[in-house]
């Protein structure tokens, strides 16, 4: 008797822990979304960008967070990288097209422990690149963004948050004014 009443409260009581999990599981995927309002760094759309900071090629420091209040592209390239090669001259434009006063900024994040600086400098005049080249001597940039293809740009809005990643390439230079106009745009 006392074995049969042991046995139906064991259940009982397992069916009400089992029945509390499925309900917080329910409510916790209606109330999640893929965001966390920028407050968490991380490097996917709808999240707050890492923040770095890199020498350029003359030498001077470089932080995204200095750059808040603007629309910032963070392209991450290679000079052996086939697309990369092929889309620096669309980035040039696009640079070329904003007036410094615009509120967008380029910055081409040279994985450099991935390449050779010499060659870097090189590519940079060969191309005539005159947007901020940064050096990523480190890896550690290119490890906090979780860069896994060369090239990957990010797009960040005004209050640092990453609206758009696009890995691969080449971009154009339409869909890379495209998205930073469309950044420009947005109330802060």
């Amino acid at each position: 008797m006392i074995i049969s009443y042991v046995q139906t409260h064991w259940k009982s009581f397992s069916t009400l822990v089992l029945a509390c999990g499925l309900a917080w599981i329910g409510l916790t995927s209606i109330y999640s979304t893929n965001t966390t309002q920028g407050l968490v760094p991380a490097p996917r759309q709808g999240f707050l960008a890492p923040d770095f900071t890199l020498q350029d090629m003359a030498g001077n420091q470089v932080s995204l967070q200095s750059l808040r209040g603007k629309v910032v592209v963070v392209n991450i390239w290679t000079t052996w990288c086939a697309f990369c090669k092929s889309e620096m001259p669309a980035f040039q434009k696009v640079f070329d097209s904003f007036q410094p006063d615009s509120g967008a900024v380029i910055l081409a994040v040279n994985s450099t422990i991935q390449d050779d600086p010499v060659k870097v400098a090189q590519f940079v005049k060969d191309y005539g690149l005159r947007y901020p080249i940064l050096l990523d001597a480190s890896g550690r940039t290119t490890a906090a963004y979780q860069v896994r293809a060369l090239p990957t740009t990010f797009f960040i809005d005004r209050n640092g948050i990453i609206q758009n990643v696009t890995i691969g390439g080449p971009l154009t230079e339409v869909m890379i004014q495209t998205q930073i106009t469309s950044m420009l745009s947005q109330v802060p």
